[in-house]
């Protein structure tokens, strides 16, 4: 879960990019980049923080100042959410190097399954290594390529990893964007004023005002220069496999994913999960931000009022990091705090999106308990989360997920709700329409990869 956003030659591509980065920034907040090509050369701001402080008039100013003036570069740009490695900066993206062939930038959301494997690999041949992440195997892997153009060393590259990815390259003049063969992660094109635009979500498009052309086909490489865009299918089709936690948690309400409104899908998510799992109650609240959508599905198929029992503090980031131990303890209420006037003495329905070690959701039972409410119904709007992710997402090992080694009765205990229940996975399937072609491993353990 990283955000990824490049710009083919536009004479704002740094601002544009700024932008798109912006809209993106729920899918990373610990490090922002961006890389600008432009004659040959390679500008790039990449630090610690969110978007708009990374980017200050100064920042911007030295990315704006290319030797091209109105012709512009191209750009690619990231905003970091860490999976396996350490919260560094070295680790922060877009990844720039100089090799034989030139400058080469590099920006991804996603993960290698045999990362480890081919990364020790390329050390025993003598490669060096700066960063921890997915990304700079791809460079080394390009770099020690045979083929004489950058895309297809990137074919040659790609053709030794297996994995869930959605990637930006710079280099020889060119925009390279790809998915990976399954489409775990998203990507997407768009076009403004002419010039090609990629963008982790539409969101991230729609911020800049460009046009929604296509999604990136799995397993497709294209190649941008401006208005130009040449595309490869140089891999074998697999069965579609895009991540169901796109829609579940990460992607932005006004986006569209995998050709599906995630708006639209959580509300179905939410009334699938009403009519399956109904309750007397008062009223239905969300966890806010990514409970929002299905709560509202949940309370109409229900006809129960939906209130904000919740509010969120937008001061507080996604993946809060709590520094002291003291501190820890008051997390959720650093970031949540309850209405006791819409929640005191009520028979309160509490939808999120997701239970993964139960921490977070036994807080919010509690927050809401020292609010008044009289009796608490968790209903999850997914099935339970019982395996790890391996594409880039930042779930823990089996042990750590709550579900995987506890019966419903035991987590509605150790969360401490009256009663819990989750969406089954076929009204998961049935509220994406289409209901194939996504991958369910962390649900079901089954795993589009062949894994090490």
């Amino acid at each position: 879960m990283c955000g990824i956003f490049g710009v083919a030659g536009h004479r704002e591509a740094a601002n544009l990019t700024y932008l798109g980065l912006h809209a993106l920034q729920h899918r990373g907040q610990q490090a922002s980049g961006m890389v600008l090509w432009d004659e040959g050369h390679i500008r790039e701001v990449v630090k610690r923080g969110l978007v708009v402080d990374v980017f200050d008039d100064k920042a911007l100013q030295y990315l704006n100042g290319s030797p091209s003036g109105a012709a512009g570069g191209l750009t690619i740009g990231h905003v970091r959410y860490p999976k396996r490695e350490k919260h560094a900066l070295q680790n922060a993206q877009p990844l720039c190097v100089s090799y034989a062939r030139g400058p080469l930038g590099v920006a991804m959301d996603g993960a290698f399954v045999n990362y480890e494997e081919v990364r020790c690999q390329l050390e025993e041949k003598g490669a060096v290594f700066q960063s921890e992440t997915d990304a700079e195997v791809v460079m080394h892997l390009v770099a020690h390529a045979k083929a004489p153009a950058v895309e297809a060393s990137l074919i040659e590259a790609l053709g030794h990893l297996r994995g869930g990815y959605a990637m930006v390259l710079l280099a020889e003049g060119k925009l390279i964007a790809t998915r990976d063969i399954y489409g775990i992660r998203p990507l997407v094109l768009g076009k403004r004023d002419g010039i090609w635009v990629v963008s982790s979500e539409t969101t991230g498009l729609d911020l800049i005002e460009a046009d929604f052309v296509r999604e990136i086909e799995p397993g497709e490489i294209c190649v941008l220069q401006g208005g130009h865009l040449e595309s490869h299918f140089p891999f074998a089709k697999a069965k579609r496999a895009c991540c169901a936690f796109e829609h579940i948690y990460f992607a932005r309400l006004d986006s569209e994913v995998f050709g599906c409104s995630v708006h639209e899908a959580r509300k179905r998510m939410g009334a699938a999960l009403s009519r399956v799992h109904p309750v007397s109650a008062d009223v239905v609240i969300p966890v806010p931000d990514s409970g929002v959508a299905a709560a509202i599905g949940y309370a109409q198929a229900a006809r129960i009022p939906y209130e904000q029992g919740l509010i969120r503090s937008h001061y507080v980031g996604r993946t809060f990091i709590e520094p002291q131990q003291s501190i820890r303890n008051f997390g959720v209420k650093l970031k949540l705090s309850a209405v006791r006037s819409v929640l005191n003495a009520k028979r309160v329905v509490v939808v999120d999106d997701s239970i993964i070690r139960g921490t977070t959701s036994k807080k919010i039972v509690s927050l809401l308990r020292s609010a008044g409410v009289g009796e608490i119904h968790m209903r999850i709007a997914s099935p339970p989360t019982e395996w790890p992710c391996c594409y880039g997402i930042d779930t823990p090992s089996r042990a750590e997920l709550i579900s995987a080694s506890h019966s419903l009765e035991e987590v509605c205990t150790h969360i401490g709700a009256d009663t819990l229940a989750f969406l089954s996975p076929t009204g998961f399937k049935e509220a994406m329409q289409p209901a194939n072609g996504f991958c369910d491993a962390c649900v079901s353990g089954r795993y589009p990869t062949q894994l090490p």
